[in-house]
């Protein structure tokens, strides 16, 4: 038996099965829990319904959480089948291609800002408040963040804004709903080769760098990351809470990499 086992988890934020959603998913699916899935619109619908099947779930629901009518309905369909679930995976982020190319101070504007941190910082919050009732005791909910939110990163721009607004929310959740005993922490992921990340200038160049700059001098994998959130779901981690945890192979850690010069 694994350490989920009896334990029913959302997912939400799956493309493909190159997503770190996905990753996360069979490092779950493999520790035992019951998975549920949401998809944004009906172009995903199918492949998101195909990819379930990997996990033995026929629980797959529309969400825009851009919308909190819809989030509202996908948790009320969802309560058809699971009356309460043990957390969710937030593994959501948008931000137009226009603001992940240029230059932070040329590209943002009040528009595309305020859609960046709407869904990649304010959906967390609403689905955690708009799920709240159907939540155990012991609850978790996690959420992916990355180091655009502590440092400054070339063509991140307004999602690092969007980032450092999340871990923001991270705590803040943290502190309100501990009361209940929910537990809701953030992984901060070293860069993997995503169709999200794809839309950021020059990610292979970053993604190079990276390699050989963490002290692990490689990649982080979708398995290692999985890892650390189907951890932060169990009964393992029941002392932590509002933490942002990075799994990036101490890359945080480093100032500059002069080796060889």
């Amino acid at each position: 038996m694994g350490f989920l086992s009896g334990k029913r988890i959302v997912i939400t934020g799956i493309a493909s099965n190159h997503s770190i959603a996905y990753g996360i998913a069979k490092v779950m699916y493999r520790e035992g829990a019951s998975l549920a899935f949401s998809y944004q619109n009906n172009r995903l619908k199918e492949r998101i319904e195909k990819l379930s099947t990997e996990f033995e779930s026929n629980i797959v629901l529309p969400c825009d959480v851009s919308d909190d009518k819809s989030i509202e309905t996908f948790f009320v369909k969802l309560s058809a089948t699971w009356e309460n679930f043990n957390g969710f995976i937030h593994a959501i982020a948008y931000s137009p291609p226009s603001q992940l190319q240029g230059d932070f101070i040329d590209v943002v504007n009040r528009q595309d800002y305020a859609m960046t941190h709407d869904i990649s910082a304010y959906s967390f919050v609403a689905m955690a408040k708009i799920s709240r009732n159907m939540l155990m005791e012991n609850a978790s909910l996690v959420t992916l963040t990355y180091l655009g939110s502590e440092r400054a990163i070339p063509y991140y721009n307004v999602m690092g804004t969007a980032k450092a607004a999340l871990e923001a929310n991270t705590r803040y959740l943290a502190y309100s709903m501990g009361r209940k005993g929910i537990r809701v922490n953030a992984i901060s992921a070293g860069p993997i080769r995503t169709v999200a990340a794809s839309g950021i200038k020059n990610f292979k160049k970053m993604l190079s760098y990276y390699k050989e700059s963490t002290p692990l001098r490689r990649s982080i994998s979708l398995e290692e990351i999985g890892n650390v959130a189907a951890f932060l779901c169990s009964d393992l981690s029941s002392g932590i809470t509002g933490e942002i945890i990075h799994v990036d192979g101490g890359f945080n850690i480093t100032a500059i990499n002069i080796e060889g010069e």
